[in-house]
């Protein structure tokens, strides 16, 4: 009966031991140190949108003459490809 006092008096000492925190040399008490975590976002390019697309169908006749149908959603863009076109193909028949 004396062993099993002994034994459990014993586990309850080491049991208690080990609860209490060591102290620090200065005997302040910090928590457990944290490391610092610094997170940064990936800086993405972004990319200048791509011009309206315009669809072009470009027809020939006969006589080496051509013709052209422009359709898009923006005027200003569809005009300056009608001017290239215009600038290329004319000076193709002359």
């Amino acid at each position: 009966m004396k062993r099993i006092l002994l034994v459990f008096g014993l586990i309850t000492f080491l049991i208690i031991a080990c609860e209490n925190k060591p102290q620090s040399p200065q005997g302040k008490s910090e928590g457990p140190s944290v490391p610092k975590v610094v997170v940064e976002k990936e800086k993405t390019e972004r990319e200048p949108p791509l011009p309206p697309e315009v669809k072009i169908r470009l027809k020939k006749d006969g006589k080496d003459n051509y013709s052209w149908e422009l359709s898009g959603s923006d005027v200003n863009q569809i005009l300056k490809v009608n001017e290239k076109l215009q600038k290329k193909l004319g000076e193709q028949s002359r």
